[in-house]
């Protein structure tokens, strides 16, 4: 191909991409990628996938399951390891994470999208109060670094595994 080429949306955006379907030209902006190839706005599917297609059902079981999670571990922490181990808290962290999204996860079909992630952010933080609570702390203790560390490595986890 030699010339010049222009975006069909956007007609001052030069490009060279074309749609796999239609064969229009069509710049990242206006591309939908899609599992067999970039497509224009037309010709793109309209419909999410059903991984992604989180109904109203689907978010209650999994903002449920999240918050079971979130209790059972902030029990278990707050009994179990109420104290900190300085590093190796982020390795708890990242497990109070992993255990809230696969609950989640599980309890959806493996379903992933904002909103899961939402429910995963507030399951986490009930994990955290909870384990403050158990462990006499107070709500939200001022002088708590290893809890935050926890805290923020069982977030940035969550919402990982429950990304698109």
């Amino acid at each position: 191909m030699t010339g010049t080429y222009y975006c069909q949306r956007h007609p001052k955006t030069e490009t060279l991409l074309r749609c796999g379907r239609c064969e229009a030209f069509i710049c990242p902006k206006c591309a939908v990628f899609t599992d067999v190839g970039a497509r224009c706005p037309n010709c793109a599917p309209r419909k999410k996938l059903p991984q992604f297609d989180v109904g109203p059902l689907y978010l209650v079981r999994g903002a449920g399951a999240g918050l079971a999670a979130g209790v059972a571990v902030g029990l278990a922490w707050g009994l179990l390891l109420p104290g900190g181990f300085g590093f190796f808290m982020i390795f708890l962290g990242a497990g109070v994470g992993w255990v809230v999204s696969e609950a989640i996860s599980v309890a959806t079909n493996r379903k992933s999208g904002p909103m899961l992630q939402t429910a995963a952010v507030i399951s986490v933080l009930v994990t955290y109060v909870v384990r403050n609570l158990v462990a006499d702390y107070g709500l939200v203790p001022t002088d708590d670094i290893g809890g935050l560390i926890v805290l923020i490595a069982g977030i940035a986890v969550a919402i990982g595994r429950l990304r698109f």
